[in-house]
């Protein structure tokens, strides 16, 4: 597979809703319901699994294909959502784990349950 940006993709996904008309259903607020329904069928594969069974999920080929397949269900609509709003994911990804650098600083953390720890 080549390697491939998120402007390219951006432009893929909105070549694919225009040639079928889909573009005026592409509102934020209706692509950001469908993400969350993707997100939640993502979470569905994951429902009833224990941690160990969750961490081996992809080595059986049929659930691997279904993670697979709503990771870029979910994928897709976070990148047509970006583009209708303006948003550039990776900068906004790139901001936000500064962010979190800044807040958690690593030499002040105890492990996972500092987070929640009061300041």
């Amino acid at each position: 597979m080549t390697e491939l940006d998120v402007k390219q993709l951006q432009r893929r996904l909105a070549d694919f809703a225009a040639t079928r008309a889909w573009a005026p259903y592409h509102t934020p607020k209706n692509l950001c319901a469908a993400l969350s329904v993707e997100a939640s069928e993502l979470l569905e594969i994951f429902q009833w699994l224990t941690p160990e069974q969750s961490a081996r999920v992809m080595e059986d080929p049929d659930t691997a294909f279904r993670v697979e397949d709503e990771v870029a269900d979910v994928l897709a609509y976070l990148l047509q959502f970006c583009e209708v709003l303006g948003v550039d994911p990776l900068d906004a990804l790139a901001a936000k784990i500064e962010r979190n650098e800044a807040r958690f600083p690593a030499a002040d953390s105890n492990g996972p349950m500092d987070r929640h720890s009061s300041e």
